[in-house]
C-alpha cells in the first residue's frame, strides 16, 4: 500500500514534466483524467468480475501516465495493484483482496485530479476559495 510519507503529487516531477512538455502538458493532464477514468473503471470491472488478468494492463498504464506527471500516490497503488495481480495469475487466485487498493486508487486518482486543476487553472482555486 502507499507509504503515507510520500506526498500525493511529486510537485518537482511535475514542474519537470511541465517544463519540457510545453504546451503540451495540458493535453497530457486531460489524457492522465480521461485514460485514468477508463484505466480505474476497467481495474473495477475486472475485480467485479474476479478476472486479475484484466487488472494488470489498465493498472500498469495508470501507473506509467501517473509517473510521468508526478501522481505519487495514484503510481504507487496501480503498481500495487498491477504486481497483486499478477501474484493471482500466478497463485491461480481471484482478486478479492485488492478491494481496499482498488477503492484507494479511486480515492487517490479524484483527491490527484482536484490538486492537478488548481495548479493548472489558479481560477478554480479562486472560486474554490
Amino acid at each position: 500500500m502507499v507509504d503515507q510519507k510520500h506526498a500525493v503529487v511529486d510537485w518537482a516531477r511535475f514542474a519537470q514534466s511541465r517544463t519540457q512538455l510545453g504546451p503540451r502538458f495540458l493535453r497530457v493532464i486531460n489524457y492522465f483524467r480521461e485514460d485514468g477514468g477508463k484505466s480505474i473503471a476497467a481495474i473495477e470491472a475486472s475485480l467485479r468480475v474476479r478476472n486479475p488478468i484484466g487488472m494488470i494492463g489498465p493498472a500498469d498504464l495508470l501507473k506509467n501516465d501517473a509517473l510521468q506527471i508526478g501522481a505519487l500516490s495514484v503510481a504507487e497503488i496501480a503498481e500495487d495493484i498491477e504486481f497483486a495481480a499478477r501474484d493471482c495469475v500466478e497463485w491461480r487466485q481471484a482478486p478479492d483482496a485488492l478491494l481496499e487498493s482498488v477503492m484507494a486508487l479511486k480515492a487517490h486518482f479524484a483527491e490527484t485530479l482536484t490538486l492537478l486543476d488548481r495548479e493548472v487553472n489558479p481560477l478554480l482555486a479562486k472560486r474554490a476559495g
